[in-house]
């Protein structure tokens, strides 16, 4: 069940895009999403989940509602 297994990865914040974002992340709409992208823009890579929440616009709140579906991990084999 290929299909099942997809749809459980969870999304890497570090990579993803506003539109994956907004599709995958719970309480975040597109101007959350912008934020998150133009942090990263700015800051580098999120070195831990938790780091979301330095975002403007983002709180504890979401990012514990989203633990699950997030990492900030590199793929496997990748650097």
């Amino acid at each position: 069940m290929p299909l099942a297994a997809m749809s459980e990865a969870v999304l890497n914040i570090n990579t993803a895009d506003s539109d994956a974002l907004v599709e995958d992340l719970v309480g975040v709409g597109p101007q959350k999403a912008m934020a998150i992208v133009r942090y990263r823009q700015q800051h580098g890579p999120f070195k831990q989940v938790d780091d979301l929440a330095l975002v403007d616009g983002i709180g504890a709140k979401t990012v514990e509602q989203n633990r699950t579906r997030m990492t900030v991990a590199e793929p496997k084999g990748g650097k």
